[in-house]
């Protein structure tokens, strides 16, 4: 039997996206509204973010990543460059990331182009990382398939046997992806679904086109 999910409605009304009470740029807007995230106690991961791609298939394919940086030069994530996410990047580094935070009614969606952060920088994150989650990035080939649970630990019993007492290197095929940004959409939920929706795109260096978008 078909499940309805015509009754599920939320009321929007806790903020309100207004051109006068905002930056011409876009980054210091989602600074702002981070950091409001990162302070709001009913969001446990204001960092987590959905990563759109598409690839050599034409299917677009979204699952969501953990932000590690962002700044005027882009917005930083780390994985498996043979992963799907990966081989779709190599392919078309045209990506999507969209963040939601449910709490504040807010939403903030970034195209831009993605590509491979330096070694040095890569290796000094995977350093920084647990032991744990080292090891995993080498005993997991990602996105490839398995033929069981058991399989994957085994995996990663021989990377630990192989790293015992000695420190984790970084695997040449693990590393960091900085997105360029090309526009950011700012949504803010409003009453009677007639939401704010304020797109900044880029023009040239320091220079961005803002607009208002029809709900």
């Amino acid at each position: 039997m078909q499940k309805s999910l015509e009754d599920y409605r939320q009321s929007y009304g806790k903020g309100e996206l207004l051109e006068e009470k905002i930056p011409s740029f876009p980054l210091p807007l989602f600074t702002a509204w981070f950091e409001e995230a990162e302070a709001h106690p009913e969001i446990a991961e204001v960092n987590a973010m959905s990563l759109a791609t598409c690839g050599i298939e034409g299917f677009p394919t979204s699952r969501i990543v953990l932000l590690k940086s962002f700044g005027v030069d882009g917005f930083s994530f780390y994985t498996n460059y043979n992963s799907e996410k990966g081989r779709d990047i190599e392919e078309n580094p045209r990506v999507c990331l969209s963040f939601f935070w449910p709490a504040l009614e807010r939403q903030v969606i970034i195209k831009g182009i993605a590509m491979k952060t330096s070694e040095e920088e890569s290796s000094s994150y995977f350093a920084s990382r647990p032991r744990g989650s080292q090891l995993g990035a080498w005993a997991s080939r990602q996105s490839d398939v398995l033929g069981s649970r058991e399989e994957l630990e085994l995996q990663l019993k021989e990377v630990e046997e192989r790293y015992k007492d000695k420190d984790v290197e970084r695997p040449q095929h693990w590393g960091g992806y900085i997105v360029s940004p090309r526009s950011f959409e700012f949504w803010q939920g409003r009453n009677d679904r007639l939401h704010d929706r304020i797109k900044y795109e880029f023009i040239e260096e320091n220079t961005w086109e803002r607009n208002r978008l029809s709900p």
